[in-house]
């Protein structure tokens, strides 16, 4: 590991019980930041609805709340989640609703770049809505160094990843270990000390957000934490411990379309040259045997959020 790295982790890596809640209370209510919580959802009606309500009643209450504004973004859900979600005190947005002219693609990116426009926080938190026994732990580690620390403007969370229920067992993350964690140590040395660089809970500035593209599937996580280090450096990112997170795991094959698109991501940021196929050919066994199914992989990125009209309208509104 680069010495530098060593002095990073050293200095920009804490636990959430570093800062208390009341610290970051005060912290807030000194700088006058706002917050605002995005959960993109698509079919999480069995989870969605606890982690609504832990986060109203542990961080939005009291007379100076943690976060300011909660938001979850359905993107085409099948089932009750956005019902669910309100009832447990959400504002529910729809993605399709959000900047209609342009028309929306499937994927995770793609609902947290159209939230930008739909939130109001100078710090905007993502969280994943298929996290199961949530803790408000997730947000307020996440937001605590962006409150506190002036010179940070990017957070990860980190944690332990059970694959199963027994304590000690098999981690999952199985796509960062052997995907994304290579990538980053062979092509991105420097971020080579994020625990989880794939987790999908992290806080950054909406100053930085702004500036950056987001890929619209998969390679989000990857995407956005490679062009965070090159906007604004390593000093400026972080991570924190909240614990353990449990949520529901995919499976292979699934896991083999991510890794592709998170692939393509790298690949997109080392060379906008010559491009790989964005195609991944995977087998199922069928009534014949085994039979290809062929995927498009994520190929799209949507520029960063400043340069939209309708955002730099709303912000002078």
């Amino acid at each position: 590991m680069l010495e530098e790295v060593e002095n990073w982790l050293s200095r920009r890596s804490w636990s959430v019980t570093d800062r208390p809640r009341s610290r970051l209370v005060t912290a807030k209510r000194a700088s006058g930041a706002r917050v605002s919580v995005v959960l993109p959802a698509l079919d999480e009606q069995e989870t969605v609805g606890q982690i609504v309500t832990v986060i109203r009643e542990e961080l939005m209450r009291g007379p100076v709340p943690l976060v300011d504004e909660l938001v979850v973004v359905d993107s085409g859900s099948r089932d009750r989640t956005a019902e669910v979600a309100a009832a447990a005190g959400a504002r529910v947005v729809h993605r399709d609703s959000i900047l209609p002219r342009l028309p929306a693609v499937p994927g995770k990116g793609e609902v947290l770049w159209r939230s930008l426009l739909v939130t109001s926080g100078d710090i905007v938190c993502f969280v994943d809505a298929d996290l199961r026994e949530f803790s408000a732990d997730f947000v307020a580690g996440i937001v605590g160094p962006l409150l506190t620390e002036p010179d940070v403007q990017f957070v990860k969370a980190m944690y332990d990843r059970p694959l199963g229920t027994g304590a000690g067992g098999e981690q999952g993350g199985r796509v960062t270990e052997l995907m994304a964690r290579p990538l980053l140590n062979m092509h991105w040395p420097l971020l080579a000390g994020f625990v989880q660089p794939l987790g999908g809970e992290y806080a950054a500035r909406r100053s930085l957000l702004e500036r950056l593209p987001f890929p619209v599937g998969y390679g989000v996580e990857l995407g956005l934490l490679v062009d965070a280090l090159h906007t604004v450096g390593l000093d400026a990112l972080a991570q924190v411990d909240v614990g353990v997170r449990r949520h529901r795991h995919q499976d292979g094959r699934a896991l083999g379309r991510m890794a592709a698109a998170i692939y393509r991501t790298a690949q997109l940021r080392l060379a906008r040259g010559h491009l790989l196929r964005p195609e991944l050919t995977q087998f199922e066994r069928g009534d014949r045997g085994f039979e290809p199914r062929t995927y498009r992989v994520d190929t799209e990125e949507r520029p960063p959020i400043g340069g939209i009209a309708e955002y730099a309208a709303r912000r002078v509104a």
